[in-house]
């Protein structure tokens, strides 16, 4: 599936779940339910995966866990915070580079109207 069809059906749930329960749950809920809505739309996703870091020789099974791999081209990082501190940002782009992949969403359910809490990143490699 195209990329962008990709993170677009991701937005469109997540925007789905966020109007229907609102901000101010735990990340893990957000995490649970945007999982099964992406597998009810027929997506392959994989939750809390460990991507390994590779660094000269060696190679450590695990250098973080994504929240949800999503057709193994999306890496989504779900928050439920009140301000995502700018680090975040960069801690994403750093993820998609190791887990070779283009593009990675953070989303902040914390918000009050989720498109402001949504942030759509591009490793250019």
């Amino acid at each position: 599936m195209e990329i962008n069809k990709v993170t677009s059906i991701i937005i469109e749930e997540a925007i789905n779940i966020h109007r229907e329960l609102g901000p101010g749950l735990l990340e893990s809920v957000y995490e649970e339910i945007l999982y099964y809505c992406l597998i009810k739309r027929g997506l392959e996703v994989a939750r809390q995966s460990p991507i390994p870091v590779f660094y000269q020789e060696v190679k450590m099974k695990i250098g973080f866990r994504a929240d949800l791999l999503v057709e193994s081209q999306v890496v989504v990082e779900l928050k439920s915070i009140e301000l995502i501190p700018p680090v975040y940002y960069k801690k994403l782009l750093t993820y998609i580079k190791l887990a070779k992949m283009k593009v990675g969403l953070l989303i902040n359910f914390h918000e009050v109207l989720l498109k402001n809490g949504i942030k759509r990143m591009v490793n250019d490699y």
